[in-house]
């Protein structure tokens, strides 16, 4: 697995491509450009992680229990692998999730299944409910369904949280999540933020005009939520 590193020092992002996509993608999009004078202050440190999203989430010649198990490996990668390389790179303390898109819900999905760890998470044009078909996007498991698919997804799981600590542990992360009025995924996006708000976790959802899921939209939104 390879992946980029761009700054040197401050806080840990963690950046999730988007479906199937690339760990330079970030950069070929102008989204690292968009974040110069964050990443040149020492304000924060990215690390543009790999995909496998064509092996797991869009693995369509697996069986969609092949799928979610390939995913669940994905993830022991980045927790075990790849979060402490950043803190051997970067002892700072802060570790963000972030990603636009699929990128969005990688974010969301393991720093809500993580909140001890990620003190942070930034999530641009997601989708977190991937059962759920939306217009010419299809339910990612085929209809199939069981508890490892329950537990990343996030619009099913949140709402059924009942452990104190880590509702706690979500009440002291930095939530930002932003969507296009008109994306496919508002209605997801909607949902995720009531879930928080009913479990008093706060949080902000912003909506932006238009369909708003494109890297151009995206170059404006990261240097606003990346803000001190």
């Amino acid at each position: 697995m390879e992946l980029l590193v761009f700054g040197h020092g401050g806080a840990r992002v963690l950046v999730f491509p988007t479906r199937q996509g690339r760990f330079f993608d970030y950069e070929n999009w102008g989204l690292t450009a968009a974040l110069r004078d964050q990443i040149q202050n020492g304000q924060i440190q990215l690390f543009c992680v790999d995909s496998l999203d064509s092996e797991s989430l869009y693995g369509w010649e697996k069986h969609p229990k092949d799928r979610i198990a390939r995913h669940k490996e994905y993830e022991t990668y980045i927790l075990q692998e790849v979060v402490p390389f950043t803190a051997w790179k970067n002892p700072n303390s802060e570790l963000v999730a972030h990603g636009c898109s699929i990128g969005a819900y990688h974010a969301v999905n393991i720093s809500f299944r993580n909140p001890g760890l990620f003190r942070r998470v930034i999530a641009l044009s997601g989708r977190y409910d991937l059962t759920r078909p939306v217009g010419p996007f299809p339910d990612l498991f085929c209809g199939h369904y069981d508890t490892d698919i329950y537990f990343h997804t996030p619009n099913h799981f949140l709402p059924n949280l009942s452990d104190s600590a880590i509702i706690e542990s979500l009440r002291q992360m930095r939530i930002a999540l932003a969507v296009g009025e008109a994306d496919p995924f508002g209605d997801s996006n909607r949902e995720l933020s009531q879930s928080l708000w009913d479990k008093g976790v706060w949080h902000s959802l912003d909506i932006w005009d238009g369909r708003a899921h494109c890297a151009k939209y995206w170059r404006q939104m990261v240097p606003k939520y990346f803000q001190a």
